[in-house]
Order: structure tokens, then sequence, then C-alpha cells
């Protein structure tokens, strides 16, 4: 569990921001200017708030009301910045030495180490550094992670070649994870607390698949953000066609390529733009997934767009249409409508372990 309430005044913007959040991966989402690095310091210790408390698994780290403030060196956090800040003349090995040595071989094993411990930062890709940094942030035995935009700075490819990394860390190291992003991507992948930020304060926060398909949760996110988060299962894969089929609660969706073993549950994000809604069941289409769901909620923006929740069996979809469409459709919570996924839609970056 973590509990985080902080206020401090930076400049002309005011920090003040509370959340709680179960174990397992939280992310603080927001656009940049949000507040979300300035709450992540003040939970390692590098920003001194003005009031509030932070406690880690019961463990109070700073309240200003009993004047407990723990140094950063007591308070076992294993931070990872944008950039990997390794000692460039060090080699990998020794620079995951100067975390410690906790549980090194498990470390090195885990994120794929070992071809790289006799060389030098200079000869790492942006990708490989990452995880150098989070491994020696690991290596110093802490009681919570704070990884802080980690791929922020790394191009497409070098981002695929991490995230399975950090979906394996978050399944197999029992530690608190505070992760900053700004990117609805590797939120869907990786989160399972979402904390939206906005002008240093926390405006949503709850389970990340509950969030995310939220209709009301749309303006927060961001337009091109918003989408939802479902977990499926992979059924097969068709070589003939090189389709991936998925089991979902509602039916079955088809992804381009190879994706996952039969049996294996991913995480997919759904982008909302990417949902196209039907009165009667669809025929005579190219889209091949094609799902029976309710409308659960029509959320109006400022603009000409409309987003709608969609129970589709266990799960929960979101849809963005215009105005026109959803008046012309006559939808209303509680109607029963199709819903139509390309199978190309679904981005590579979007799924994941």
């Amino acid at each position: 569990m973590i509990e985080v309430r902080a206020q401090k005044q930076l400049g002309e913007f005011r920090l003040d921001a509370a959340f709680e959040a179960p174990a397992g991966v939280t992310a603080l989402f927001g656009r940049s200017g949000a507040g979300k690095t300035s709450l992540a310091n003040a939970v390692a210790g590098l920003l001194r708030p003005e009031a509030g408390r932070i406690a880690v698994d019961g463990t109070v780290l700073f309240d200003s009301a009993r004047r407990i403030d723990l140094p950063v060196r007591h308070r076992r956090i294993g931070y990872v910045f944008q950039d990997a800040r390794l000692f460039p003349h060090r080699t990998v090995a020794r620079n995951l030495s100067y975390g410690g040595r906790h549980d090194a071989a498990r470390v090195i094993e885990m994120l794929g180490l070992g071809p790289l411990l006799d060389r030098y930062p200079a000869a790492l890709s942006g990708g490989e550094a990452s995880r150098v940094a989070l491994g020696r942030a690991l290596m110093s035995d802490p009681v919570m992670l704070i990884l802080d935009e980690p791929l922020s700075a790394l191009d497409a490819p070098r981002k695929a070649e991490i995230l399975p990394y950090l979906e394996r860390l978050r399944d197999t190291v029992r530690l608190p994870i505070l992760y900053v992003s700004h990117s609805a991507s590797e939120v869907a992948r990786l989160a399972t607390t979402l904390v939206i930020m906005e002008a240093g304060r926390v405006l949503r926060v709850g389970p990340a698949e509950e969030v995310m398909a939220d209709p009301a949760a749309v303006p927060l996110l961001g337009v091109q953000e918003a989408g939802s988060l479902i977990t499926a299962r992979v059924e097969a894969y068709d070589a003939e066609d090189d389709l991936t089929e998925l089991a979902l609660s509602a039916g079955r969706l088809l992804l381009p390529g190879r994706a996952g073993v039969p049996g294996q549950p991913l995480r997919l994000r759904i982008a909302a733009q990417d949902v196209i809604l039907s009165l009667e069941e669809p025929s005579g289409l190219s889209a091949l997934t094609r799902l029976p769901v309710t409308v659960t909620r029509v959320e109006e923006g400022r603009g000409p767009g409309v987003a709608v929740g969609l129970a589709a069996g266990t799960d929960r979809l979101l849809a963005r249409l215009t105005r026109r469409s959803a008046r012309s459709m006559g939808l209303a919570p509680g109607q029963q409508v199709w819903a139509i996924v390309k199978a190309t839609a679904v981005a590579p970056q979007d799924v994941g372990g």
C-alpha cells in the first residue's frame, strides 16, 4: 500500500496531491508539467513537502504533523531517472555493484544483463542502459521502486525491447512501483493502478482498467490517448493468414502477426477512436472482430465528440464518435449494440504480457 499526501509551493506552481494505491504498479499519468515528477520526488525524499504524509507498506517516510522526514538514504527507494545516469568510467558489472549486491544473480538473469557485464556505458544502446539502471536500483535492496519516464528518451524499437523486462519486473518482483509516464500505451501495458494528474492535483485514481474505460476520464486522458484496457487469452495462431486469435469474455479478437503462445494472457489497449458501433449485427465488413455489447454510459464532451462506455461480457470497452452519430443512433445506457474493431487497429506497442 502506498499512501501519499503532499503540498508544496514551487514558484507559481502548487503541488497539492493525494492518493492511496494497493500493491502493484501505480502509474502517475498526465501531461508535461502536471506535477508527476515533483510528486515522485516527494516520495523519494528529493523534495520536502510543506505539509502532508507519505507511507509505504505501513512505514512512514514523511509526516509533517509528527515531524517525521526520513533522509533519502534511509527510505530505501530505488529511483530510475529519465536518463540512465550510469558511471561512464565503470563497466556494467561495476555500475551494478555500486547499487549493491542484493540478489545479483537473479537481477542479472531477469534483466538479461549477463552479456553486457564487461561493457562500458558508451557501448550500450539506450534500452540496454535503461536495463542496467534498473538492475542497479534493484540490487540496492529497495522497499520500493520509482521509475520516472524511463522510456521517454528511447525510440520505438528500444521501447519495444525494454517493455517486456518491465512486465517481468511487475510480475516477479514483489515491490510497490511508482511509474511516471505520459504514454497511455505504457500505462496500459504496465499499470495496475492509474493516478491521473493535472496542474499539481490528482483528478482521478483507481484500477487502471476501470479508469481507462470510463467515458468521463476521456478529457483527462486526452482524446488521442483515450482507450480501454482489457485482458485476453491467446487461442491460436493462423500461419496462413498470419493472424493471432484471442479469446475475450464476449467473443474473439484477431490481431495481425504472432502474439504470445496459446493459453497466455495478454493485456491490450484498444483506442476509443478505433471502435465502431452498429445498431444491428454487421455483415459484409472487412473488420473481423464484432462483439455484442451493452451501452453503460454516454458522455458528451465540449466539442463534437461523445465517449461511449460499453460492457463486453466482463470486459469494458470505450468508443468515441461524433455527437451527431450518437444522437442518430439513439445511444443510451442499457441499449444492446455491436462493437467493431479492425484487426490492424491494435498497435504492437499496445499489446503486452
